[in-house]
């Protein structure tokens, strides 16, 4: 296959469907990673009408299971031996404290161990690109975020506003941990802030509650599409080629927290997320 491969997480809907179909466009092949496969097919019809591009197609996988994303990892090594892109963007917001398969607070779970073990399982295809490049999707909402090593899953004291907090701030030392790692081969990563994007992430994955207000804030906020320019941009832009380690809003590189730039607990945060998703 001689176009550039691309995975994106949480592509069903919101700012991941606006980046499939942004991606098509440009004429990559894109993989839709959804988790839900009635609306995963849903997403991929539009995304094929979108794009006017046949070149997308949709894998299944729970960023919330250690087993699923196991089985969509074995799945993508069986039919492809290289990766160009991935851009994690999938993200939950939990207005009460949730549990995943394995027993992780649902948003650290889902918007950072979820991905910490594709991105690791996905490497060495990555690294087969000429031009191999992750994506994280974080946020501003890294800046108030703190970690607990004690209690990373809130066993006590949970707030949604803490918990997303903590789970962009996990984003951002992922990007950074991993940049390290990275360095001397042809794979690059950054993080990004979308900035305030009117998309279902603050709607409950089981029971929808939450859409209505999403409604009354659509008009306050960026559309899914404008909230995709940037991971788009880091995705494919030759003016980041060389760029690794870095935070972008709007295009741009900008500041993260005193917290989000300490060495030290990039690598201890580095080594817990191993031990939580046994890859040591």
């Amino acid at each position: 296959m001689n176009k550039k491969l691309a995975i994106v997480t949480g592509a069903n809907s919101g700012m991941g469907l606006a980046t499939v179909i942004a991606l098509a466009k440009k004429g990559l092949h894109v993989i839709m990673l959804c988790r839900n496969e009635a609306k995963g097919r849903k997403a991929l019809e539009m995304a094929k009408e979108e794009s006017h591009s046949s070149s997308i197609e949709l894998m299944i996988a729970d960023l919330a299971s250690i087993e699923s994303i196991h089985r969509f990892a074995g799945a993508f090594k069986a039919k492809y031996d290289s990766l160009d892109l991935l851009i994690n963007n999938a993200g939950v917001v939990t207005l009460k404290r949730q549990e995943t398969k394995d027993g992780f607070e649902s948003m650290l779970g889902v918007n950072h161990l979820g991905h910490f073990l594709l991105t690791n399982l996905l490497i060495d295809e990555l690294k087969r690109s000429d031009d191999g490049r992750v994506v994280i999707v974080s946020s501003g909402a890294h800046k108030w975020g703190k970690f607990d090593f004690d209690d990373p899953y809130f066993q006590k004291g949970f707030n949604v506003v803490k918990g997303y907090g903590r789970s962009k701030l996990a984003n951002v030392w992922f990007m950074k941990g991993l940049a390290k790692r990275l360095e001397g081969t042809s794979v690059s990563v950054n993080a990004l802030h979308p900035g305030a994007v009117a998309t279902n992430i603050g709607v409950d994955r089981d029971t929808g509650f939450g859409k209505r207000f999403i409604k009354l804030l659509v008009p306050f906020f960026k559309t899914p599409e404008k909230g995709a320019q940037t991971a788009v941009f880091l995705a494919t832009s030759e003016r980041v080629k060389t760029s690794s380690g870095s935070y972008f809003y709007d295009e741009k590189e900008a500041p993260i927290s005193k917290l989000a730039q300490d060495d030290e607990l990039v690598e201890r945060f580095w080594h817990w997320s191993e031990q939580q998703v046994g890859l040591n």
